[in-house]
């Protein structure tokens, strides 16, 4: 079978991360109650995501949206092969998450590239911040956790302007050093293009070559599914996104959301890249987050759905004509 022309190639098979429940409502002003975020989150399982960011241990007071995190991850009933995935802020936030170390798989820890970044986004260093990733890395391999971690800015900080590429990289090599397996570059405020992207993973693949790489775009400048296409194409096969296209950094202002997960999985089907996903599944998924929040999204798959191939049988459509999962 082919997906508009293009012939579906097995070798081009990309795993998805769903960060909606945490990245994409952590910047929400109005409250949105812990049952709603439960059943959006079983819905994305539904969809055939296995891969879900859940919750962050942050403080409460410093993002309130995301305080009822425990709760979440109590209320959700994902099936068992979905890997759940918390966001570590810092030492004490490793300490609150082990105690409920039940309820997760993986753990995320961070750094931004750029200095002013991370100063302004959780008041310290990266030297200080690096440090204490090298106790809690410990930590999280000695308790058989799946240890990702995240580089912010990796494309370009809006205080500083560019990033060295190669500073990213030093970067992810003391996380590895750490013991982290999987490396998501962050393009925090969308500042990346193509391009760059291109050149960017084609010189992570020669710098981490047993880590699993992970794209993360933001669509503040409207580049985003470009830049995930670039990543794919330089060899790329791990991407994050959020339904909706919600999310954003709370630094600094302007900073607006991630690729639409539904936007990205709909490109990903016409290439013929297998995903996994259920396209239909995820865009209701969406378009539920939608209906929640009260206010229109402004991913496109919201309002025009999946693209309609004609079977050649008046009487059926298919919505979808990506390769068998």
């Amino acid at each position: 079978m082919t997906v508009n022309n293009q012939t579906p190639d097995e070798t081009r098979r990309v795993t998805i991360r769903e960060v909606g429940p945490r990245d994409g409502f952590q910047n929400e002003p109005e409250t949105i109650a812990t049952a709603d975020k439960i059943r959006l989150i079983n819905r994305l399982g539904a969809a055939g995501f296995k891969r879900i960011e859940i919750a962050s241990f942050v403080r409460p007071d410093v993002i309130p949206q995301l305080a009822d995190g425990v709760e979440v991850l109590k209320g959700i009933d994902l099936p068992s092969d979905v890997d759940r995935l918390v966001l570590i802020p810092n030492s004490k936030g490793l300490d609150n998450a082990l105690a409920v170390r039940e309820l997760f798989d993986s753990a995320a820890l961070f750094v931004s590239a750029s200095q002013t970044h991370n100063l302004k986004n959780i008041n310290r260093t990266v030297r200080d911040t690096m440090d204490d990733v090298k106790r809690m890395g410990r930590r999280i391999v000695a308790e058989g956790i799946h240890y990702a971690a995240v580089v912010a800015t990796s494309f370009g900080c809006p205080y500083e302007g560019a990033v060295d590429m190669e500073r990213v990289f030093d970067l992810a090599e003391e996380f590895v050093d750490s013991g982290a397996t999987e490396i998501g570059f962050g393009d925090t405020t969308g500042m990346a293009n193509p391009a760059y992207v291109s050149r960017f993973f084609a010189r992570a693949a020669q710098r981490l070559p047993e880590v699993e790489l992970t794209a993360h775009f933001h669509n503040t400048r409207g580049q985003g599914l470009a830049n995930a296409y670039a990543a794919l194409e330089a060899g790329c096969r791990s991407f994050e996104s959020s339904f909706g296209e919600l999310g954003g950094c709370p630094v600094p202002a302007g900073s607006t959301g991630n690729i639409a997960t539904e936007d990205l999985v709909s490109m990903f089907h016409e290439m013929g890249v297998h995903t996994g996903l259920d396209l239909g599944a995820v865009i209701a998924a969406a378009r539920e987050a939608q209906q929640t929040l009260g206010r229109r999204l402004t991913s496109h798959s919201i309002v025009a759905g999946p693209v309609l191939w004609e079977t050649g049988d008046p009487a059926v459509t298919c919505l979808d004509r990506s390769p068998a999962h």
